[in-house]
């Protein structure tokens, strides 16, 4: 896990160091462990390296192969790198290091553009081939690593995050209007290749690109989720036994392939109990586990402590409990709005950052149970959809999905922001695709491909490398997501969702846990906006910066700030929070760029 950055020149210019000199400092803090920069006519890469495989120097990057003629940026983990390490071998290519950056060399030599589907992990690196002359790009099927890039008729510049874009400079800055209406719309998701600014793009999910020293650009997609029953019929039990073998595959591996300690975020639900209770039957020892809890809110408990503490007694973890004041979030908020590559409006971003610093004093790598609502269908709206029968495929999603429908995206934000209800052509584009057989298969696979990349996972992967803390989630492993994908509806849904895993849980994780109503992430400051929080987002509104974008109707924002507790998206977020929150970020990073 590491940070990775580059740029292509087209123009016959040459180089500038200071362009990579720029960069680096935005992702040092994913990667405190090496720095170094290569460059070659007419490209050069840069990395900060976090050490998680082959500690030893002959693993830094960016590596290159002079035999082959090929360099590298990587960042992320390739999980059966010691298998394709042992074919390379047999098949007499030569090895200088012990990790997994140098098996990707190898890979891409032996099978080009088709190498990222040989690979098992997550990833997103850079490859500059010099005898071709042309650029290679790949990202890991789930999205789990960012690969952002900014392209014009002079360059095309890439990084692990916007913030080393925007420090490269000559970036444009303005709203993307496609990409604010996700923003406001879609839960914050905004799907690739969009972001909130129209001179930054991302790349796709399970997608790879190559680019030419000229910048003509050729994109594939190597991996697309298939959400259908197989021929053959399993029993219940059968499917549940499947599922428990996959599982625990996912956790193993990703506990096997790494030279240092491995913890769990533990936050007292079922999808983390469960994968301590999976790693405990790995027989691993001494297994750190963390927790993280907030002031209580007469609507709502700030901590999960009662459901954790069962968990970490019943395994004998060595369990570290967190607890955060309301004024250390407010305090400490800034920092990690600093830390977002995106805009995030998940309540549970700021507790990540909180947790992730504690936990990055005593580990380099944790296990986290991201990923597991949407692959099993864990939440509360996913039910209601599956039994709304009327209208077409984005009404029946729309309905209890969508923040704000198009109506009131058109009331909050300013006329030259108006367009097209592109939220609800996106989602019936992916509710549309082929090769699935009921509506709920249709909606898990577009929340697994596209909306869970760029809400939890991306919060996730900035949050805890903002102390260069690896974060790894089996329950996105594409693997079991594909066989997830292939469950009946009922094994998902019964149950009040999550079927399948209560079943497997059951037995190895308290009762307790596995009964209770689902819950999230509590940070009840940042959805009952009151006292000094009001006053914050208050404050960020009406200064004249945001007077000066206008990005809003002063009507809807006055709206909501004299009714702040009031305004939730049926998703139960604070409406006036998604205004600081966006508002905020951009003062944070594009005024100061």
């Amino acid at each position: 896990m590491c940070g990775l950055c580059g740029e292509l020149r087209f123009d016959g210019q040459g180089l500038n160091p200071g362009v990579i000199k720029k960069m680096l400092p935005e992702l040092a803090r994913r990667g405190p462990d090496f720095e170094s920069s290569w460059s070659n006519d007419v490209i050069q890469f840069g990395h900060r390296r976090l050490s998680i495989i082959d500690l030893s120097p002959r693993s830094n990057q960016p590596m290159f192969d002079p035999a082959l003629g090929l360099t590298i940026v990587f960042n992320g983990a390739i999980y059966n790198y010691p298998e394709l390490r042992k074919q390379f071998i047999d098949e007499g290519y030569q090895f200088q290091s012990e990790g997994d950056t140098e098996v990707i060399i190898k890979a891409y030599h032996k099978w080009g553009v088709e190498c990222p589907a040989h690979l098992d992990g997550m990833f997103a690196f850079a490859i500059w081939d010099q005898n071709t002359q042309q650029l290679f790009v790949a990202r890991d099927r789930m999205g789990i690593k960012p690969f952002y890039f900014s392209k014009n008729e002079k360059f095309i510049r890439f990084a692990s995050n916007t913030q080393a874009l925007l420090a490269a400079g000559e970036v444009d800055t303005s709203i993307d209007k496609i990409g604010l209406h996700h923003q406001f719309t879609l839960h914050a998701v905004i799907p690739a290749p969009h972001t909130i600014l129209v001179g930054i793009k991302k790349l796709e999910p399970g997608t790879s690109m190559m680019i030419d020293k000229k910048g003509a650009v050729k994109t594939q997609r190597y991996w697309r989720l298939k959400a259908q029953r197989p021929t053959e019929k399993y029993s219940d039990q059968e499917w549940t036994d499947r599922i428990h073998e996959q599982l625990r595959d996912a956790v193993r591996k990703r506990l096997m392939v790494a030279d240092v300690p491995v913890g769990v975020l533990l936050s007292g639900g079922l999808d983390s109990s469960l994968l301590v209770a999976l790693l405990a039957e790995s027989n691993v020892q001494d297994l750190l586990t963390y927790s993280i809890g907030f002031e209580d809110h007469p609507e709502e408990k700030g901590d999960e402590f009662e459901f954790s503490d069962q968990v970490a007694e019943r395994y004998q973890t060595k369990h570290h409990k967190i607890h955060i004041s309301n004024d250390q979030v407010l305090k400490r908020l800034p920092e990690a709005v600093q830390a977002m590559s995106e805009p995030m409006f998940g309540q549970d971003a700021v507790a990540f950052y909180l947790l992730s610093e504690q936990v990055s004093k005593s580990v380099k790598v944790v296990q986290s149970g991201q990923g597991a609502d949407e692959v099993f269908a864990g939440y509360f709206w996913y039910p209601r959809m599956h039994e709304d029968i009327n209208g077409e495929y984005v009404d029946r999603f729309g309905r209890y999905y969508f923040d704000r429908d198009h109506a009131e995206y058109l009331e909050m934000v300013n006329a030259r922001y108006h367009g097209d209800d592109y939220t609800s052509l996106k989602m019936a584009e992916l509710l549309n695709e082929p090769d699935a057989d009921e509506f709920i298969d249709r909606v898990l696979r577009a929340d697994v491909t596209t909306l869970v990349v760029d809400d939890p996972v991306k919060r996730v992967d900035n949050m805890t490398m903002a102390f260069g803390l690896e974060a790894r989630v089996p329950f996105l492993d594409y693997r079991l997501v594909e066989l997830a994908a292939q469950l009946p509806p009922h094994l998902k849904l019964g149950r009040g969702g999550k079927h399948v895993l209560k079943q497997i849980s059951r037995g190895i994780v308290p009762d307790a846990v596995i009964d209770r109503p689902k819950a999230y992430f509590p940070m009840p400051a940042l959805k009952f906006v009151r006292g000094d929080f009001l006053e914050f987002m208050r404050d960020i509104l009406l200064q004249p910066a945001a007077r000066q974008r206008g990005l809003y109707q002063h009507d809807y924002v006055e709206k909501l700030l004299s009714e702040p507790d009031q305004h939730f998206t049926r998703l139960q977020g604070s409406k006036l929070w998604h205004l600081a929150l966006l508002e905020f970020w951009l003062q944070t990073h594009v005024d100061r760029a």
